[in-house]
């Protein structure tokens, strides 16, 4: 299926309403910062991703999977965040750690040549984890309040660092 652009509130309405709220203030918060909203239709629903600076690099995307909506964080900063980690529930934190192992970090022939994959400590562990799995998380009660603190701390990386 081609990607065919949508309005911002046909991707709200497919969002279950309870997370409307949560949805509207990550998505002011973003256009408020400079982060240019891309929307559009793919396979399994809308893809809302949230583009930052020159370069235009996602920082947060929205995604639909069958079983909900998800939220990736593109964490491109995390060692100058790392505390975030060390406060999250048991869900998120066995989720980060099912994500795949990063390829390039063995072999960087591997892997997708933008992949630079996250090297992160959390819980006293050291992770190598793949960028586009590592930070992917079911938007729910639990998740929110983590995904919201670390786009909120990305984007403060990324707009001191002004290099993208």
């Amino acid at each position: 299926m081609g990607k065919v652009s949508v309005d911002f509130n046909v991707f709200l309405n497919s969002v279950d309403p309870k997370y409307h709220d949560f949805v509207m203030q990550a998505n002011d918060f973003m256009q408020q910062n400079d982060c240019k909203l891309k929307l559009e239709l793919a396979k399994n629903g809308y893809v809302a991703s949230y583009q930052h600076g020159k370069k235009k690099r996602v920082i947060l995307n929205f995604v639909f999977r069958k079983s909900g909506l998800f939220s990736r964080i593109y964490t491109n900063n995390i060692g100058r965040y790392m505390e975030v980690l060390e406060k999250i529930p048991e869900k998120i934190s066995k989720s980060i750690e099912k994500a795949p192992v990063c390829k390039r970090f063995n072999d960087p022939s591997e892997c997708n040549p933008k992949c630079n994959g996250y090297l992160f400590t959390m819980n006293d562990t050291q992770y190598q984890k793949c960028r586009y799995n590592c930070f992917l998380f079911a938007v729910d009660d639990e998740s929110i309040p983590i995904i919201k603190s670390l786009y909120e701390k990305e984007l403060k990386c990324r707009n001191l660092a002004n290099d993208e």
